[in-house]
């Protein structure tokens, strides 16, 4: 069964539409569902009950036109989402991207909410993700289930029939296992790297530019799903890490989990260059892969109801 992944590292702020960080890696189950309708405990909720919730909670409406969207969910306990979509709330209490939501109304994409919420002190971020989902079922009357549907899909394959690599894919000759071991002792944290280097056991998204170092392709397939707007699976049959950087193109606003099409309000999107590289012109050209449309059995959270909130 596919499990559609974002980008693959600890979930930390969207800001659009300026460069994007790291999104969250979702390991999707046929019952992660928490609180929706028909639903069982999940994984995510292993370290304490899926009834888990937040001990306050703040819902607003947000009319500011802003083009910014902001969801903070630090080891603190209070998250604070300010000019967001419900639709990326539903993407990251349930872990899935747009394509996999299905059925719901077109106002979670278009309306925009300042949500503020505290978990009980001692709460393990593994709740958080169950809490958001028992605060869209109580504040917006969220009911929901999941299910397996056939849908187009890309492969990640080598581009080449030799097995030739692109110029700008090369296997790392950093230790990033190493690396990781330092950091949890204490060391300090790599320098960002200059515009144009390298990163070091790390993955940096920008608009129109990927940075990676130590990277599995796998993670790779699974970042490329929120820009292609499918499922992509890794099927170059390449193990181990590689470093790489990725120069493209963007179509509509160019970040992973927005919408393409125009830029947000008040907001002027930077000029496309008419010769640029499309994002599949740019993985054959410089990293000798590419992306074969296939067909496969891909989870989808399918919304059965939800409503506007009562403002509190």
């Amino acid at each position: 069964m596919i499990r559609p992944g974002l980008a693959a590292a600890a979930l930390t702020v969207f800001l659009a539409p300026v460069a994007l960080g790291t999104l969250g890696s979702p390991r999707l189950r046929a019952n992660q569902v928490g609180a929706v309708q028909g639903s069982a405990p999940d994984a995510a909720s292993s370290a304490g009950s899926s009834t888990a919730t937040f001990e306050v909670a703040s819902v607003k409406t947000n009319k500011s036109g802003d083009g910014r969207v902001m969801l903070a969910m630090p080891p603190t306990g209070r998250i604070t989402a300010t000019n967001i979509p419900v639709r990326l709330l539903l993407q990251q209490a349930y872990q899935v991207q747009p394509f996999q939501i299905i059925g719901a109304p077109n106002w979670i994409a278009s309306d925009r909410f300042d949500i503020v919420a505290k978990a009980p002190d001692g709460a393990p971020p593994e709740q958080y993700r169950p809490m958001m989902r028992n605060l869209l079922a109580d504040r917006f009357k969220l009911k929901a289930h999941m299910e397996t549907r056939e849908m187009p899909v890309y492969a990640l394959v080598l581009a080449r029939a030799d097995g030739k690599l692109g110029p700008n894919l090369k296997s790392t000759t950093t230790d990033c296992e190493a690396m990781a071991r330092g950091r949890r002792a204490g060391a300090p944290p790599p320098a960002p790297p200059q515009p144009g280097q390298p990163i070091d056991c790390g993955f940096m998204i920008g608009i129109g530019t990927m940075n990676a170092g130590g990277m599995p392709l796998a993670d790779l397939a699974r970042s490329l799903s929120g820009f292609v707007n499918r499922y992509v699976i890794d099927k170059t049959g390449l193990s181990g890490r590689y470093d790489f950087q990725l120069t493209y193109t963007p179509e509509g606003r160019g970040l992973p989990g927005l919408p393409a099409g125009a830029p947000p309000i008040g907001v002027e999107a930077p000029p496309a260059d008419p010769n640029g590289a499309s994002l599949f012109t740019a993985l054959q050209e410089q990293l000798g892969l590419k992306l074969d449309s296939q067909k496969g059995p891909v989870e989808v959270l399918v919304v059965d109801s939800i409503e506007q909130p009562t403002e509190d």
